[in-house]
């Protein structure tokens, strides 16, 4: 809600309006879909490698990847982190590895459906606080002595708006607690931390596990591996974005209309995922095609690059962040629109630095060590450098 901090006009607005139609929830789904083929790509390769320990290397894996988002959220106080999430999710989907690309594309899309009833509920639950309040509203301003009832339906109101609207008194204690030192900051995030490491991972237990098994049918399917016509991948771009824009505007000239209440965002929580769906189809069309044309391989190569470190990279925005927010004090001190200056500003470092890091390391610093837990063996971190000209190469 852009009210609660910077306002909704100019450039703040646009950039909420850019963000809510184009962006909103489909970069997760995006990752959710390319981990989930990254299991099988894993999975395939360490089961026709013939070793035994295919599991136990499957399994360190993931358990190492939860324990990075331990420190994700506790140590480098980012609380949103991912890794936590995948990593525990990633436990269930090993059990469907092997399943067909249709019954493996029905299960996800039956989860995503069981997470979308999910929401509705939750909308209809809270658009019932909102009648009682209404009603308990009306007794109390033409004069009425207010029954418990009312009193309570007043109270549980007022508590559901805040997560949509923060109080004033609200958001400056946040920006005292993420402002004042480590320790401070720590106590804050914790218990945030705590919240969506917990219930949070169970109330999106579905869209998460429900993604990862489609991306896990496209691969076997061969879209993610460029295997299928160039008209498949029109028909995404087209598919989604002609569904997704249309949902998306829909959404934001509600809420625009309503002045950003908490009853307009509660419901367009009912079309959120279908639009959101639609628009990560289209950018993942938009992406393969992308990559089929092979245009700008510069590009192409440096973005591969960012994609073999993403996890060192994904940290590195948590201890960037952590300084710039936490250590330095900025805070609740940038405008909307700024805060993505700091966006592309790291992009852009991490473009350029990635391939320059991977032409003379194997892996990121993360990747490394990571490889080295899961496989409980040291794997060599430098590039060889080829031998000069003219000199023999001794044999291994």
């Amino acid at each position: 809600n852009p009210t609660n901090s910077g306002g909704a006009t100019g450039a703040n607005l646009w950039a909420w309006i850019i963000t809510q139609m184009g962006f909103e929830g489909t970069q997760r789904g995006l990752f959710s879909l390319l981990f989930g083929a990254g299991v099988i790509l894993l999975t395939s390769r360490l089961e026709a490698s013939g070793r035994a320990d295919a599991a136990d290397i499957y399994f360190r894996r993931n358990l190492w990847l939860i324990g990075f988002g331990l420190i994700n959220a506790f140590i480098f106080l980012w609380y949103g982190d991912i890794l936590y999430a995948y990593g525990i999710i990633a436990l269930f989907v090993f059990a469907f590895r092997r399943m067909a690309a249709k019954r493996l594309l029905a299960i996800g899309i039956g989860a995503l459906l069981l997470g979308a009833l999910w929401s509705a509920w939750d909308t209809y639950r809270l658009l019932e606080k909102h009648d009682a309040f209404a009603a308990a509203a009306v007794a109390r301003d033409g004069g009425a002595t207010l029954s418990p009832a009312q009193e309570q339906a007043i109270a549980a109101w007022e508590g559901a708006r805040s997560e949509f609207k923060a109080a004033p008194d609200r958001i400056r204690e946040a920006t005292v607690a993420r402002t004042s030192g480590y320790a401070r900051a720590f106590a804050e995030i914790a218990r945030i931390n705590a919240y969506w490491q917990t219930w949070g991972l169970y109330r999106y237990f579905f869209d998460i596990f429900g993604m990862m098994l489609i991306g896990m049918g496209l691969f076997r399917l061969g879209v993610l591996t460029l295997e299928r016509p160039v008209s498949l991948y029109l028909a995404m771009v087209g598919a989604g974005y002609g569904v997704g824009l249309v949902v998306n505007y829909a959404e934001t000239r509600w809420i625009l209309d309503h002045q950003f209440s908490a009853v307009a965002f509660a419901q367009t929580n009912i079309s959120y995922d279908l639009g959101r769906l639609a628009m990560t189809v289209g950018h993942l069309g938009a992406l393969l095609l992308f990559v089929r044309s092979g245009w700008l391989s510069w590009l192409r190569r440096a973005l591969a690059a960012v994609g073999q470190m993403a996890v060192t990279n994904y940290l590195s925005h948590s201890l960037i962040c952590g300084f710039l927010f936490i250590g330095l004090g900025w805070f609740n001190q940038l405008e909307r629109y700024e805060l993505y200056y700091v966006v592309f500003a790291i992009w852009a470092v991490q473009v350029v630095l990635s391939p320059i890091w991977l032409k003379h390391f194997r892996f990121g610093p993360v990747e490394w060590l990571w490889r080295w837990l899961t496989y409980l063996e040291r794997p060599p971190l430098r590039r060889r450098k080829p031998a000069p000209a003219g000199m023999a190469v001794p044999a291994m």
